[in-house]
């Protein structure tokens, strides 16, 4: 049994809300059961400098998360001076797997930040800014192709992701804090929305796993990321 009553293949109620902030070309607050992510998309009419003169776009990604995201405070990673390492690889992650769904030949030489911030976190806080990171990302597109800035539409393809692992030697859909912190296995699954895979981070955290299960993860993980892809597409 898992602790919120789930069955195994269940995902946690989705809800995404678009335009929440005023001022950004591309915004919406997604939450996932009890993980809220608030995610915006800020264009620049210029590449970074390794760019310059290629013809080709950029997508990049920050993190962060609120101090009391947590059930403890944590302290602002600017009142120390730098990012952690778990900041650093999440914000990459979620720069690599939206650059997966974007020509960057048709978005031009102009970079795209997309700003994750976690409001609240109760597992799957990348996966739920991946999922509305791309929801950003796909409104501040629009923004460029009804300004005519861009003739053509960069999107490829909706990216979503979702985590699948072990709980009590079963394998569930979607963790949240209660099974992750207690996983046997846990995995971050990022997905085109035809179901092409961007990137898998699988690890056995108090176990080892056999190919069965993984493969029963990624069956698992299809059924999420199709959920998530409608979601995405229900606000659109």
């Amino acid at each position: 049994m898992r602790p919120s009553g789930r069955k195994l293949d269940e995902m946690r109620a989705v809800s995404i809300e678009t335009g929440v902030m005023k001022h950004a070309e591309g915004s919406c607050l997604i939450k996932v059961g009890n993980t809220h992510v608030l995610c915006s998309a800020t264009v620049e009419d210029r590449p970074p400098s390794f760019l310059k003169n290629t013809g080709l776009g950029w997508v990049t990604a920050e993190y962060g998360m609120l101090p009391r995201a947590t059930h403890s405070r944590n302290r602002r990673e600017a009142a120390q001076g730098k990012q952690g390492g778990r900041t650093v690889e999440i914000q990459r992650l979620i720069g690599r797997s939206l650059r997966a769904g974007v020509d960057r030949s048709a978005l031009g030489e102009r970079q795209i930040t997309i700003d994750c911030d976690v409001i609240q976190a109760d597992g799957g806080t990348r996966c739920a800014a991946i999922t509305g990171g791309w929801i950003a990302l796909r409104l501040a597109v629009d923004t460029l192709l009804k300004a005519r800035v861009i003739s053509s539409d960069p999107i490829i393809g909706h990216v979503a992701a979702v985590s699948c692992g072990y709980y009590a030697g079963q394998p569930v859909l979607d963790l949240d804090y209660d099974e992750d912190s207690a996983a046997g296995v846990d995995g971050n699954f990022i997905m085109l929305g035809d179901g092409r895979l961007i990137e898998v981070q699988m690890s056995g955290e108090g176990t080892v796993f056999s190919r069965g299960d993984l493969d029963q993860m990624l069956g698992l993980a299809e059924k999420g990321v199709a959920e998530l892809v409608a979601a995405q597409r229900s606000v659109l």
